[in-house]
């Protein structure tokens, strides 16, 4: 009888783990939102890139796939100054599930608004000249290809729009898939429930930025061999 029980457990076990593997396996995002194709946004939205169905007001529903990365293109502080445009230069908060990865690192930052000036000037993967990408070094495309896997989604953020847009922008003319990228838009309209609040004012008034919780990746140009 002991052979029969342990024998009906074991079955048991198997087809628990069968289906388990099948639904991972067959179904990797199983439960959540299915993704659009890529639809630029109508107006000044569409013109900075930002999707028009996956966006600020939508990108909850499309957090935690196994099959995507999430990437907010900020920096930490932003020489810029985007409180002229009713934005923050400091990265303020970010939607869980993204990692930030510095744009004006990547390349050569152009065509911002008038009122925000220069954003940071040092050395960038890349220079952009206007009509092409041009890598400054050896490994700038290995270091790109790590940041944004070309087998992955990507969903690109930042505060207004722009930076994200340039991402893609940049990524498409470099070979990534234009249909697996999309513009989030900017973390300054996001209202959802992922907020994390890295801004936080004190007893006394004063305003303190918690940087240790921004899943942070940092570009040692030191480190990076030269063409």
């Amino acid at each position: 009888m002991k052979r029969y029980i342990w024998g009906g457990i074991t079955l048991t076990i198997i087809l628990l783990v069968g289906a388990f593997l099948l639904g991972r396996f067959a179904f990797p995002n199983n439960g959540l939102a299915a993704l659009p194709k890529p639809e630029l946004a109508e107006g000044e939205r569409g013109q900075l890139g930002i999707d028009k169905n996956v966006n600020e007001s939508t990108i909850d529903k499309y957090l935690g796939r196994s099959d995507a990365v999430y990437r907010d293109m900020r920096m930490l502080k932003d020489p810029g100054n985007y409180e002229a445009i009713g934005g923050d230069a400091y990265l303020s908060g970010f939607v869980a599930g993204f990692e930030v990865v510095p744009l004006p690192y990547l390349v050569n930052v152009t065509g911002l608004p008038e009122e925000v000036g220069d954003t940071y000037t040092g050395k960038t993967l890349f220079t952009f000249d206007g009509t092409g990408y041009k890598a400054n070094y050896g490994q700038s495309m290995a270091v790109l290809e790590a940041l944004f896997p070309k087998d992955k989604i990507i969903f690109l953020m930042c505060g207004g729009g722009g930076y994200a847009g340039m991402t893609k922008n940049m990524l498409v003319a470099l070979g990534w898939d234009e249909d697996k990228i999309y513009d989030v838009g900017g973390y300054w309209f996001y209202d959802g429930e992922n907020n994390v609040e890295v801004k936080r004012r004190l007893a006394d008034g004063s305003i303190v930025y918690d940087f240790y919780k921004v899943p942070y990746h940092n570009i040692d140009f030191s480190e990076i061999a030269e063409e």
